[in-house]
């Protein structure tokens, strides 16, 4: 494997910069592997602390997503109701004036 000869802070900040899409999550993850290849190679603790931070960085990205896509769902529920509302409201008044 050929390891990027990038800085290794600017390296992380693209695997961070992935990790935001989960369409590149796969991307990411090969990157930060490369990364940690370097830093394994040169202090195996770090690379171990860092290979944690990673995972927990990835659960919280696709929690986050996972809460957004929640929120997403409520907001149009809630849309959805205030129209429906309104079409009762405009019914009751038609009907109220027939009458």
């Amino acid at each position: 494997m050929a390891y990027s000869s990038e800085n290794p802070i600017v390296q992380l900040k693209k695997c961070l910069t992935l990790v935001h899409e989960v369409s590149t999550h796969t991307e990411a993850n090969r990157a930060f592997e490369q990364l940690c290849g370097i830093i394994d190679a040169e202090n195996p603790m770090a690379a171990q602390l860092l290979e944690m931070l990673w995972e927990e960085a990835i659960m919280a990205r696709r929690s986050a997503l996972f809460w957004q896509q929640m929120s997403d769902v409520e907001k149009d529920m809630a849309n959805r109701m205030m129209e429906n509302m309104t079409q009762m409201r405009q019914n009751y008044l038609r009907l109220m004036q027939e009458m």
